[in-house]
């Protein structure tokens, strides 16, 4: 790759590091409340996930691919996952305390198996990233020649790019673990469960609404990670 390709490829992947989605919020609370390590491992399922709709991207049929990402069916049930997982969270009751405590240990046993899936599965229940992926692989593969060798070090550079943000991002949100008490991990919960279920209600409404429909449009953007 030339200079313009590996800049180019660098700056993608810092602005999908920095879109606003579940995976976004899902991240910062894993630092916040788990750790840097369950943090890493958590994003490391979610690049997982990106890997996987890359390559499904770049081998699968872009016809069929266009149905599929399409397909309200699909978003409707990666929306009711979401809405799901959001109600789940929202009531945890577990870190609820009537008095806000001057500190608490947050100290976990982590499943990083457990994390990795999540993130993978978070990421991979979102139509909107195939889309995404699909799209930059349709517009960016012919200036690279359609070489598969190029396409493998374009898509390779922006994910590490990816994945090197957003550990600054997990290293910023831990510093807030000093400042956890059981009442604020209860509040965060709950902020994530609702963020959740407002993620989820968009992914379903951008199944049903039309394209060139401008909420469609606004959804498009922020549900992309």
């Amino acid at each position: 790759m030339d200079f313009y390709d590996i800049k180019n490829a660098i700056l993608i992947g810092i602005g999908l590091s920095f879109m606003i989605g579940p995976v976004f919020f899902m991240l910062i609370q894993t630092s916040i409340l788990k750790g840097v390590k369950a943090a890493v491992a958590f994003n490391m399922g979610v690049i997982l996930g990106d890997v996987a709709f890359i390559v499904i991207a770049y081998y699968g049929s872009r016809h069929l691919l266009e149905r599929i990402k399409d397909d309200p069916r699909l978003f409707f049930i990666g929306g009711l996952i979401l809405i799901v997982y959001g109600a789940i969270t929202y009531l945890d009751k577990s870190n609820k305390k009537e008095t806000e405590e001057p500190s608490i240990d947050l100290t976990v046993n982590n499943n990083y198996l457990k994390l990795i899936l999540k993130g993978f599965f978070l990421n991979f229940i979102n139509i909107g990233v195939l889309a995404l992926w699909l799209g930059l692989i349709v517009g960016i593969g012919p200036s690279l020649d359609m070489n598969p060798t190029r396409i493998f070090y374009y898509f390779a550079l922006i994910l590490i790019s990816y994945f090197v943000v957003d550990l600054g991002k997990i290293l910023l949100a831990k510093q807030l673990k000093k400042k956890m008490t059981s009442l604020v991990v209860f509040r965060v919960k709950r902020i994530m469960g609702v963020l959740l279920i407002v993620f989820g209600v968009g992914l379903m409404l951008k199944g049903f609404l039309p394209k060139d429909n401008k909420i469609h449009t606004f959804l498009e953007h922020v549900e992309q990670k």
